[in-house]
């Protein structure tokens, strides 16, 4: 298990700790990080990520030449899933709070119920209009949530990240937005104080310290077979064309 990750370990549950809503860069991410922490994690994707109207991506670190935007997000989600987050389609139709729980109705399942959601979607705001404490912000043509520190919306175990939360529309700003959101819900959880970090042995055991919560110590054998599955998966990744196309804008589809 690397850091407090969930080891492949899927949740299938309709009481999570955590709900994110929304399946491009900020709700994978977001969920990635709570899932990390050991926290059950459910995600609703309605599939029709901004992102794969991208026709090259450029400007995520890590890519010196770029990366195909629909490979990206394949990626994305299949880390995601590895980390243990349970994806699932649908579109969030209402999001109401009863009895100290958030409950999320969506389109195509029963309702769950969740401690924390984090609403990571496209700013389409109409899921969030039965919740009076939540307030807006009009920008142009766009409504987003107006959030306060950590992405808090006001509403006990309500947050909003990217997009939705008026975040800069690149990835990797939207993607970092909901990092840091996710963690906020992680400390606000009874989860310790969470690093997440990989470290070689004795980092800290040979200083005279207890590895801290989320972080674990590895020898150099499991260092190298770390990095050796990394490459094998990226190659993987990387040996075809990605089969699809990016898509047009709605005005622009027949």
């Amino acid at each position: 298990m690397r850091a407090a990750g969930r080891d492949g370990h899927v949740t299938d549950t309709d009481s999570p700790d955590v709900c994110v809503v929304g399946g491009g860069p900020a709700g994978l991410t977001a969920g990635l990080f709570t899932a990390r922490a050991g926290l059950e994690t459910v995600l609703i994707d309605a599939d029709d990520p901004i992102l794969e109207r991208n026709a090259h991506l450029e400007n995520v670190p890590g890519f010196p030449a770029g990366v195909d935007s629909r490979l990206f997000l394949e990626m994305l989600r299949d880390q995601a899933q590895r980390n243990g987050v349970n994806r699932r389609g649908g579109r969030v139709t209402r999001i109401e709070r009863a009895d100290d729980e958030l409950v999320v109705e969506c389109d195509v399942d029963e309702p769950l119920t969740a401690d924390w959601v984090v609403c990571a979607s496209w700013p389409d705001i109409d899921y969030l209009a039965g919740l009076d404490a939540v307030e807006f912000l009009e920008r142009g043509s766009k409504t987003y949530v107006d959030v306060g520190e950590d992405g808090w919306t006001g509403v006990p175990g309500l947050y909003a990240a990217g997009r939705i939360a008026g975040t800069r529309h690149q990835t990797v700003v939207a993607a970092g937005d909901a990092a840091d959101v996710a963690l906020a819900v992680v400390e606000a959880s009874d989860v310790p104080y969470y690093h997440d970090w990989v470290v070689p042995e004795g980092y800290f055991t040979e200083r005279g310290r207890e590895v801290p919560p989320g972080c674990v110590e590895v020898d150099a054998a499991e260092r190298r077979a770390l990095a050796s599955e990394s490459r094998s998966v990226v190659r993987e990744y990387f040996t075809d064309p990605h089969p699809d196309e990016p898509t047009q804008h709605p005005s622009l589809r027949e």
